[in-house]
């Protein structure tokens, strides 16, 4: 099951166990369940202080738990935790034993007050990149609540399980068998939604704060590159963040930041919060701007941010850094499937479709590199391009035209999602040749056509927005607002790349600590 090398890995983790712990496995007579035997008894044999058992009650079978010794099981495995979710049974052996997690003591002493009652599924797919930060969260939250359980569940060892809850998306989370969430969530995003209180607790504390000379809003590649730029400064420096990483969270793979030949996404973003987290940055994460009001316009000429939990934060300037999110096709039943046929995430989702007829919308580079990958899973692939032509890298398209079972149909509108109320069933769109609708059946719809900048709360406000919605700045990174600078893919900057949105952090930093010297503020 486990090669030497990762045996050599994994024994070398096992050196930090902080007590015995038990694998207490629930077999049957399935290969699944012997291929679960056979890791857990691996494992046993590298430590003296782990004890495989077979002997195991639950009733999702085959499965394996891991308890503290003497005790019952809390965190489970239905499956094999192999690919993005080895990590996640790293962890769980460590922190079953005792071993302190990477955590703030605030955090942890709110999963520990949460004094649960619960039983916790999170169905997953060993390829989502997104699924081992949610698995790794509810299995923390069931160590320090005794009378919780969590349950990671890959999707391909239940595959009736997942026809019958009808999961199109992963992570998909359940407690007590009412679904709670779906899609990516950090640990403080899941305990912030457990525990009712954190949002008034949030905006008091927040209320506090003292003015900051730059308050950055987003954790993306450009806030991030902003606040440490701002920081190195020696003044005092926030961030304001919906979702640190942004979304470079949901990106795959890196191959074309200078320096790093190859990463991840969220190893990615990983690195720049702990880069971020090096200087005396305030870090004030799963919070949402409603308002901006700039200097001009307030009685002691600093900017103020409003948050939609209702605090109020105070600097002397803000640099707008919020991204960017996929675009939707605002087409009828697309809301209503979401997660339910409709998806954005091959990487995550695809292997949910295994067998099965899907279609990609979008020919540029990630629609044609989302149906290469899931050529590789599902029965076929159908791309949707609005364009009479492929806007991707050729050799990209020489690849998706080389595989046995893709279909292309150009210069398409999409108009409508079908499905049979629980389920998409079909895409329904026009030839914008002929204007003949023709409708294609199928069980998924991958969306691949762009990106629309996060500046929904600026529609009302001062600062000036192109019709595309995106932040108009000058060379300095300024905008039309005193005090207020942006920076990434929320302005007009050309070329939504990573390295770009470094770049444009950086200089939109070095903006704002010039105005602050040249206003003698």
């Amino acid at each position: 099951m486990l090669d030497q090398n990762i045996k050599t890995q994994l024994k070398a983790y096992l050196e930090r166990l902080e007590s015995p712990i038990e694998l207490v496995a629930a077999l049957d007579q399935s290969d699944k369940a012997a291929q679960i035997k056979e890791l857990v008894t691996e494992i046993a044999e590298l430590s003296d202080k782990v004890t495989a058992r077979f002997d195991g009650n639950n009733t999702r079978r085959p499965s394996f738990g891991v308890a503290k010794a003497g005790e019952q099981p809390r965190v489970f495995f239905a499956g094999l935790p192999m690919g993005h979710e080895f990590t996640s049974l790293i962890l769980a052996l460590l922190q079953v034993s005792g071993y302190a997690p990477k955590v703030s003591n605030e955090v942890l002493n709110q999963i520990k007050g949460l004094n649960l009652k619960a039983n916790f599924d999170v169905f997953v797919s060993l390829s989502c990149h997104n699924c081992p930060d949610v698995v790794q969260a509810l299995n923390l939250i069931a160590i320090y609540n005794p009378n919780t359980t969590a349950t990671m569940i890959d999707g391909s060892f239940f595959q009736d399980e997942v026809e019958q809850r009808k999961i199109m998306a992963v992570p998909m989370v359940f407690q007590d068998n009412e679904h709670i969430g779906q899609g990516r969530m950090t640990l403080e995003e899941i305990v912030a939604k457990l525990d009712t209180n954190s949002a008034e607790k949030d905006a008091a504390a927040l209320n506090a704060k003292d003015a900051f000379d730059v308050l950055v809003i987003g954790g993306g590649p450009a806030g991030a590159t902003a606040a440490i730029y701002a920081a190195r400064k020696g003044i005092n420096t926030g961030i304001v963040a919906e979702r640190f990483g942004g979304q470079v969270m949901d990106t795959m793979d890196i191959e074309n930041f200078t320096s790093v030949q190859k990463t991840q996404g969220p190893k990615f973003a990983a690195e720049m919060e702990a880069h971020v987290r090096e200087y005396d940055v305030d870090i004030m994460n799963l919070q949402r701007v409603s308002k901006i009001t700039g200097a001009n316009q307030t009685a002691n000429g600093l900017v103020e941010v409003e948050l939609e939990n209702g605090a109020k934060l105070e600097s002397k300037t803000v640099i707008l850094s919020t991204g960017a999110r996929w675009r939707e096709m605002n087409v009828p039943g697309e809301q209503e499937y979401r997660t339910r046929g409709v998806a954005y995430c091959p990487h995550c989702d695809g292997p949910l479709f295994k067998g099965k007829r899907v279609a990609v919308i979008g020919g540029g580079n990630s629609g044609v590199e989302a149906a290469i990958d899931l050529a590789g899973i599902v029965e076929h692939v159908t791309l949707v391009e609005f364009d009479t032509k492929l806007r991707a890298d050729q050799v990209l398209q020489n690849k998706l035209h080389s595989l046995p079972n893709t279909t292309v149909i150009m210069n398409a509108l999409s108009t409508e999602v079908l499905g049979d109320g629980s389920q998409v069933t079909g895409l329904k769109y026009k030839d914008r040749a002929t204007d003949e609708e023709h409708v294609v059946e199928l069980a998924g719809i991958f969306v691949q056509i762009g990106l629309l900048p996060n500046t929904d709360f600026l529609k009302d406000s001062e600062v000036e927005l192109t019709n595309r919605g995106e932040i108009i700045v000058n060379d300095r990174n300024e905008t039309n607002v005193k005090g207020v600078f942006a920076a990434g893919d929320c302005t007009t900057v050309p070329y939504k790349q990573i390295i770009i949105a470094t770049g444009e952090g950086a200089k939109a930093s070095l903006s704002a600590f010039d105005y602050i010297i040249r206003s003698g503020q």
